[in-house]
């Protein structure tokens, strides 16, 4: 006899956790039967799977050789029984993308939202990655398409950019900030500050527009902090760590900890989607919604 689904996750819980006790909590289930069916699973296979006492379990080589063997199983199983439950729910395929939290806004929401109400077939499947991990995952076919903040600096012939938002940036202070009052800043005004940044190994183009546009006004910027997500520097921010020159959209993510003063001559951020050359079926439809939405917005928006 084979061994059953339930056979199998309750040997896979028991082999992760080394321990019936948890793996029994993790499955929902007493432990006499989480025991009885590593009983029957250990019957069908002639062998025994664990060493255990009062108070260790541990896998026997057999046991160790058995899960090597089976642990992607389950995962392929559950996926199997995903995509079933998908078709009979009229979803027949799947589109993968990835965002930045630079960019979640409205216009984001409402594309997806505008894209599901036209393509119901589609399951949309969303990741917050950085730039640079999207455009690996882009290139490894692992995404569909990812909308990577700003056009991604080198060259990526298999991938095109389609422009979809502009944004201006502005300044983040703390709140209590002695520049935090002001209507609009000259970005020259930041020349002493202490700065917190996106790092550039995550997010490389914006990281360079920040410093480029920073030197453009005379200084170089004192950066102190970095991190790979946008949203996380407006926490900072907002902590008091430093100050930011970060898209306007993400004032949203800080409340009232944190304000943002647009800047004089502000440098403006264009936001791209990218995805393959030749794109089709569902990524085909998705980059067509995208590229309605865009053409809609005023200009500059």
């Amino acid at each position: 006899m084979e061994p059953t689904f339930r056979e199998l996750q309750c040997f896979a819980a028991v082999a992760e956790t080394l321990s019936f006790t948890r793996a029994a909590r993790r499955l929902y289930l007493s432990q006499p039967p989480l025991s009885r069916h590593i009983r029957t699973l250990e019957e069908k296979l002639g062998v025994r799977l664990f060493e255990r006492d009062r108070r260790t379990v541990a896998l026997t080589p057999a046991g160790a050789f058995f899960y090597e063997e089976t642990r992607g199983l389950l995962p392929q199983l559950e996926r199997a029984g995903e995509g079933a439950r998908r078709a009979v729910r009229g979803e027949t395929a799947r589109l993968r993308l990835g965002f930045v939290s630079a960019v979640l806004s409205p216009e984001l929401v409402e594309c997806f939202r505008r894209f599901r109400a036209e393509q119901p077939h589609v399951q949309l499947g969303v990741q917050d990655l950085s730039p640079a991990e999207q455009l690996t995952a882009l290139d490894s076919g692992a995404l569909n398409g990812g909308f990577v903040g700003l056009l991604p600096q080198g060259r990526w012939p298999r991938l095109r950019f389609l422009p979809w938002r502009k944004e201006p940036l502005d300044v983040f202070l703390p709140a209590g900030h002695p520049l935090a009052g002001r209507k609009r800043l000259e970005l020259a005004a930041l020349a002493g500050e202490a700065f917190v940044a996106v790092s550039p190994g995550s997010a490389p183009a914006f990281a360079t527009l920040v410093r480029e546009a920073c030197g453009a006004a005379g200084f170089a910027p004192r950066i102190l902090l970095e991190s790979p997500r946008a949203q996380a520097v407006a926490v900072m921010v907002a902590a008091g760590c430093g100050v930011a020159l970060l898209p306007r959209a993400l004032a949203q993510a800080v409340g009232g900890a944190a304000v943002a003063v647009p800047l004089r001559r502000a440098p403006v951020v264009t936001h791209v989607f990218a995805h393959p050359a030749r794109p089709s079926g569902p990524l085909a439809a998705f980059v067509k919604t995208l590229a309605t939405l865009g053409a809609r917005r005023p200009p500059g928006v």
